[in-house]
This record gives structure tokens, C-alpha cells and sequence, in this order.
């Protein structure tokens, strides 16, 4: 699967049913050895027009997807947000 067939697509968390963001404004760790996603860094909250109040992220591991759809990737993730 190439990084163009995921962008754009919402992460969605079965465990909570919320929307978490966009693969688009998403950064990903990547093992540069094989270039396998090894987790997706999610920004956790956005303010006003899109400027965020809180730069921390969610660090969501790639083996916690269980599902890439059409339109959004479902996530299993019971951490705190």
C-alpha cells in the first residue's frame, strides 16, 4: 500500500468512536530499514481555525489498526488521551 492510498482518510477509535484526525495532518514513525509504518503520531487537540493550543501528540502504534477502509482507518487504542 502506498502513502497516496491512505492520505486523506479519518482515524477513527473503535474503542471511544472518536474521530482522532486526518492522515494528512498526521507524522508517522517509519523504520528506515524497511519502510514499514511503525506508528502514527496524532496531533490531540486543535484550537480556533485549525492553530493547535497544545503540541502534544498521541502515539498510536501501526499494529493498533485494525481496519483501512474507503474512507477512514479504524484504530484500537485504550490509552489515555
Amino acid at each position: 500500500m502506498n502513502l497516496s492510498e491512505i492520505a486523506g482518510k479519518e482515524i477513527v477509535n473503535l474503542v471511544t468512536g472518536e474521530r482522532l484526525g486526518v492522515i494528512g495532518e498526521c507524522d508517522m514513525i517509519i523504520d528506515e530499514t524497511t519502510g514499514e509504518i511503525l506508528a502514527l503520531l496524532i496531533p490531540r487537540e486543535k484550537g480556533f481555525f485549525g492553530i493547535r493550543k497544545d503540541k502534544s501528540v498521541l502515539e498510536v502504534p501501526w499494529r493498533n489498526v485494525r481496519k483501512i477502509g474507503n474512507d477512514m482507518i479504524i484504530i484500537e487504542y485504550d490509552g489515555i488521551y
